[in-house]
C-alpha cells in the first residue's frame, strides 16, 4: 500500500488528535474503573498524558516519516510493530511520573499501569495508523474532487 510521506503540518496535527481523542474516551472509562479512582482522575490522566502523547506523535512520525525518505523502505508489518513499540516504550517512560502523581501510585503500580495501558495502545495504534493509511487516499481524493 502506497503512504503519503510528505503531509502537510494540519494533517499531521488532524492525525495526532484524532487518535489521542478516541483513545482517551476509551482510556478514561477504562481506567476509572479498572483502578477504582474517580473518572474525573481518570479523566485529568487522560488529558495529560493526550497532551505529551500528541506532541510525542507529532515529532516521532515526523522523524519517521524523514527516515523512511532518506532510507526508502516500506511500512510492512515489521516496520509498522517498530514503530509501534518504539514510540510507546518511550512514551511509557515520560508518563510514568504523571501517572504517580495524578493517581497516587507507586513506581510498580505506576509501571504496571503504562504496561497495560500498551497492551491497549499498541494494537489500537497499529490498528488506527493502519486503518489512516488505508481511509487517507478516499478522503483526501473526494476532498480534492470535491472543488
Amino acid at each position: 500500500m502506497y503512504v503519503e510521506l510528505n503531509k502537510s503540518v494540519g494533517e499531521r496535527i488532524f492525525h495526532a488528535l484524532l487518535f489521542e481523542i478516541i483513545a482517551n474516551f476509551i482510556l478514561s472509562v477504562v481506567v476509572s474503573q479498572m483502578l477504582d479512582v474517580t473518572l474525573t482522575a481518570a479523566g485529568f490522566l487522560s488529558l495529560i498524558s493526550a497532551f505529551v502523547a500528541t506532541i510525542w506523535n507529532y515529532i516521532f512520525n515526523l522523524f519517521f516519516d524523514r527516515l523512511q525518505a532518506k532510507m526508502e523502505f516500506d511500512r510492512t508489518l515489521c516496520v509498522r510493530l517498530m514503530h509501534t513499540v518504539s514510540f510507546e516504550v518511550i512514551l511509557i517512560a515520560t508518563l510514568i511520573p504523571f501517572a504517580m502523581f495524578i493517581l497516587h501510585l507507586h513506581f510498580m503500580q505506576a509501571l504496571s499501569t503504562e504496561v497495560g495501558l500498551v497492551l491497549f495502545f499498541i494494537p489500537y495504534t497499529l490498528l488506527y495508523n493502519g486503518l489512516y493509511d488505508y481511509l487517507r487516499p478516499r478522503v483526501t481524493g473526494a476532498v480534492r474532487q470535491s472543488r
